[in-house]
């Protein structure tokens, strides 16, 4: 990813006798290797996550408290403010939300505004540390803390060329939505002053579901049912890893030059939608795993879990819907080679 950095920064959060404490940054970090390797490093990490939440600041008909960080991002974009003095800005509410909290992670809150594919977005992510052992100059092992990249769980995005352009704009914001569960979401929506507007992962199963019913509407045989939901995971998946939308009617313009039928996708998702009395959103970004419905057979409960592919059921794999019973020919061979060990059979 070929990135153009205008200004980054980054703050020290810290722990102090069981308090958060921090250190600001008096000026901007220079444009070198070395930060544009952590940001290109950064960037992908964020992309890669599966799974992002959507969102926008708060307006006066929203429920939530305001935060400063939308005032001062303006300032700053109105050149009111340095990109400096509207970072240490940024940090000290960030430290406000992290005391309201009670939460004592040390990090550092790094805000870096850059362009790519003429488009400007700040991304403003706290970045973990752990420790690690080194050997330094003299050859001795040495402890050290190191950022971890990988573990990063509190990041946003804003798309500022978007929000400048269109500020009723839904999802000029796209976050993290972390493991930890949404507590931590919100804390860091809190922090920005914004409010997820579009749920990538209800869109995603919504889609999932529309394109089983419509291929059931349509009485696909099973080998044009499987190529429906091959067609749809491939488009929706190359949308998702070029961080571009799932637009429904682009979709289902791909799918009947290839599956021929009486009526669109389309126009089924919609009316599909209706019924359902769902709203299923006519572009809206994917969530990586909930695409994988489309093309997985996956489920877990009651101390067994199962997973395969569409295309094995009626080949490797079958169902009996009267007995509930699941029967798969020829197992995966580490899982061959347990049971035959377990019993005691030679391999």
């Amino acid at each position: 990813m070929q990135l153009q950095l205008l200004n980054s920064i980054i703050h020290q959060f810290y722990q102090n006798d069981g308090q958060v404490g921090l250190r600001l940054a008096s000026q901007e970090l220079e444009a070198d290797d070395e930060l544009n390797n952590l940001l290109e490093e950064l960037t992908d990490v964020y992309t890669s996550k599966p799974a992002k939440g959507y969102a926008s600041f708060l307006t006066e008909q929203d429920d939530g408290e305001p935060s400063e960080f939308p005032t001062q991002l303006a300032s700053w974009q109105k050149q009111q403010l340095g990109f400096v003095e509207f970072s240490q800005s940024a940090a000290r509410v960030l430290l406000q939300q992290l005391q309201h909290y009670g939460m004592l992670d040390a990090g550092f809150l790094l805000i870096s505004h850059y362009q790519h594919l003429a488009t400007d977005y700040l991304l403003v992510s706290f970045l973990p540390v752990k420790d690690g052992v080194t050997i330094d100059h003299n050859l001795s092992v040495d402890r050290s803390s190191q950022l971890d990249i990988s573990r990063v769980q509190l990041a946003a995005r804003v798309d500022l060329t978007q929000w400048q352009t269109d500020p009723t704009d839904d999802r000029y914001i796209s976050f993290i939505k972390g493991r930890a569960g949404r507590k931590v979401s919100d804390f860091f929506l809190d922090f920005l002053g914004c409010t997820e507007r579009l749920n990538s992962k209800a869109q995603t199963q919504h889609l999932v579901e529309a394109v089983d019913a419509y291929a059931q509407e349509q009485q696909f045989e099973p080998e044009q049912r499987s190529a429906l939901r091959q067609s749809a995971y491939h488009y929706c998946d190359e949308q998702w890893k070029q961080g571009e939308g799932v637009s429904v009617k682009t979709l289902s313009e791909q799918v009947r030059e290839n599956i021929p039928a009486e009526r669109s996708l389309e126009d089924f998702s919609r009316e599909y939608g209706e019924q359902k009395s769902v709203d299923l959103t006519q572009e809206f970004p994917a969530d990586k795993t909930t695409l994988r419905k489309l093309v997985k057979f996956q489920g877990q409960g009651g101390g067994v879990s199962v997973g395969f592919d569409h295309t094995m059921l009626g080949e490797r794999v079958e169902y009996d819907a009267a007995t509930d019973t699941l029967t798969i020919h020829g197992t995966p061979p580490n899982l061959r080679d347990q049971l035959r060990r377990y019993f005691g059979i030679d391999s």
